[in-house]
């Protein structure tokens, strides 16, 4: 009869002590973000009034429900496969510092989590309320911006011609209107776009990032179609002052726009029909690339770490709400690259003003 060695009391440990030297990105991530900066924004969230009684705190931890949210963001996970992988791998639980006999939450209770975020507009301020705690350390270098745009493919839709005529003018086909179960399932606010003989359907994710750190300092969602131009006066304003902003060609013509905010800019200049670029302009570009450049590291980032360049959702609001966790999750792992720990000292009621 063979020997069986019976699992010993410390093999998790064991097991877990080893993953940790194979680099667990979760570890560096617990080391370096203090998660108790965004309480004061989702207490104020789950403590208003419901159906005209205050409500109770839910039957799990706050802060532990928004760390599920970065986990999905980072793996890019359904919340089916999020409570999946919760259950089954340790390196989750023990970000979540949860014990293999604790209640994990099922994928409706995750669901309903991040719907109350987005019903109270909320994913943008937790998004500030981290950059707040970076700016407060002086984390942010400060002295060039980078603007840019990718695309964010969301589910494609077989609609008709007529169909797709009335969404772009605003109204809703006539035969969804009598089949509401149909109409829960089209994306009226994602629009087709073609850049470079290939053919995108979704959204954008606008960005403006601080040129020393590579961290996102402004963002913006809209669909695919708007040109990458119309965003820049969202993502830039007067606090940008005395900075340079890199672009690429698609910001050419923007230069009122950048001189307002006090910022020098260094756009990609672009060439045209019989007026092709200098060896001079060429050059400049050049140059200008070592720097805008790093903007790409950033969507390469999200695109090869966190496979987060498309979305499940439908409509503009959820799919915002996914991209501003995307860029939260993103600053946060970009943290633990430039090896910076984030911490700060809040005021509850300062950041309760923020949702009203």
């Amino acid at each position: 009869m063979k020997n069986v060695n019976p699992s010993g009391m410390f093999d998790e440990h064991f097991l877990l002590e080893k993953l940790t030297k194979l680099n667990d990105p979760l570890v560096k991530l617990e080391a370096h973000i203090a998660w108790e900066i965004f309480a004061p924004l989702l207490d104020v969230v789950f403590n208003k009034p419901q159906d005209g009684s205050n409500a109770g705190r839910p039957p799990f931890d706050r802060i532990l429900m928004f760390k599920i949210l970065i986990l999905q963001s980072l793996y890019n996970l359904s919340d089916d496969q999020t409570e999946y992988q919760i259950n089954d791998r340790l390196t989750f639980k023990r970000f979540l510092a949860l014990k293999s006999s604790d209640r994990v939450p099922d994928s409706k209770t995750i669901w309903k989590f991040r719907e109350t975020l987005i019903q109270e507009e909320v994913i943008a301020a937790l998004f500030y309320r981290f950059n707040q705690a970076l700016d407060d350390q002086g984390i942010f270098a400060n002295t060039g911006q980078i603007v840019d745009a990718s695309f964010i493919e969301a589910p494609r839709q077989r609609n008709t011609r007529e169909e797709n005529t009335d969404i772009k003018a605003g109204k809703t086909p006539e035969a969804w209107k009598e089949k509401p179960n149909k109409l829960r399932q089209k994306d009226v606010d994602a629009r087709w776009v073609k850049k470079n003989s290939m053919l995108f359907y979704g959204y954008k994710n606008h960005v403006k990032a601080d040129s020393g750190t590579k961290l996102i300092t402004t963002y913006a969602v809209s669909s695919a179609a708007p040109h990458d131009s119309q965003e820049l006066e969202t993502l830039i304003d007067k606090d940008d002052a005395g900075q340079i902003l890199y672009g690429d060609s698609a910001y050419v013509g923007q230069e009122e726009s950048i001189e307002w905010c006090g910022m020098t800019g260094q756009i990609h200049e672009k060439g045209f029909k019989n007026h092709p670029l200098t060896d001079e302009q060429k050059a400049s570009n050049r140059l200008k690339s070592k720097t805008r450049a790093r903007v790409e590291h950033l969507f390469g980032f999200m695109t090869n770490s966190m496979d987060a360049m498309h979305v499940r959702t439908i409509g503009i609001i959820r799919a915002a709400a996914k991209i501003g966790l995307t860029n939260l999750t993103y600053n946060m792992m970009r943290c633990t690259q430039l090896k910076k720990k984030v911490y700060a000292v809040f005021l509850y009621d300062q950041y309760a003003k923020v949702i009203g």
